[in-house]
């Protein structure tokens, strides 16, 4: 078993990881992040949404399925579906437009599109220049302040419940036969008055580059440890490849306490 465990950990290479499972784009946890894919990466993937990680007018746990491509090395776009459930009428956000025999049942998803630019690379013009990325998310959709209808309502939380705008920079540390630190500063911002992320986030992750002369060594280095505060609430969690840079898991802990995870696929189609 032993010897069968060290022929599959030969197989893992160490890969950039990352993917912001909760919208389907590069990033973090929920932040984003100005790293970008390799030039015509298709990703998808999906997983489960503890509540605490969606809107608060979401009072459910929820999933999540999403495909990503890198169309260029500066051009990145996605397409993300989070399972919407039908409730009951609540005395903050009404009854929305549901019939009681859907209460509780997943009837609908929310649907939506993001894209990221990125401006500068990393050490472009000056070594120590960080990345920049410029985007958005569910970019066709805006939160309503109309009051006329109950599902959008004066709490200006209509649809567009993953509508943000942001700009990012990110610059890494090389730290010899240990790792790479990056770190991330962000400005985020949005509408939303149930899920507020109006103001900048900071995270950093860490991967590990270790010696790879022992089994443990080889299995550490495929770590993506993530932590950040997304401008709403402060995260951890990491990333994990099973199979070089094709399968990965990823596992957050939303306010360090609460889990969500999923799992993504990758295809490198140059």
């Amino acid at each position: 078993m032993r010897k069968i465990l060290l022929i599959l950990v030969e197989t893992l290479a160490y890969m950039s990881l990352y993917a912001q499972f909760t919208t389907g784009t590069t990033g973090l946890l929920n932040m984003p992040t100005a790293e970008m894919q390799r030039d015509k990466t298709f990703m998808f993937g999906g997983g489960f949404l503890e509540k605490h990680a969606t809107p608060a007018r979401w009072t459910y746990n929820t999933f999540n399925y999403y495909i990503n491509i890198t169309f260029f090395p500066w051009l990145e776009v996605a397409y993300d579906c989070t399972l919407h459930k039908a409730m009951k009428c609540d005395p903050v956000y009404g009854c929305g437009f549901w019939v009681p025999s859907t209460y509780g049942k997943f009837v609908n998803q929310d649907r939506n599109f993001s894209v990221r630019l990125r401006l500068l690379k990393e050490g472009q013009w000056w070594k120590y220049m960080p990345a920049i990325v410029i985007g958005s998310n569910d970019v066709t959709t805006r939160p309503s302040d109309d009051s006329s209808t109950n599902f959008s309502n004066p709490k200006g939380t209509g649809n567009g419940f993953w509508n943000r705008y942001f700009i990012v920079a990110t610059k890494h540390l090389t730290f010899k036969n240990m790792g790479e630190l990056g770190v991330h500063l962000a400005y985020v911002y949005n509408r939303r008055k149930d899920y507020p992320l109006n103001g900048p986030a900071i995270g950093a992750n860490f991967r590990f580059s270790l010696s790879p002369t022992s089994f443990i060594n080889k299995a550490v280095n495929n770590l993506n440890l993530m932590a950040e505060y997304d401008s709403k609430s402060i995260n951890c969690g990491f990333e994990y490849s099973f199979w070089k840079d094709y399968i990965n898991a990823i596992v957050e802990l939303n306010r360090c306490r609460y889990f969500s995870g999923g799992i993504y696929f990758k295809i490198h189609l140059k």
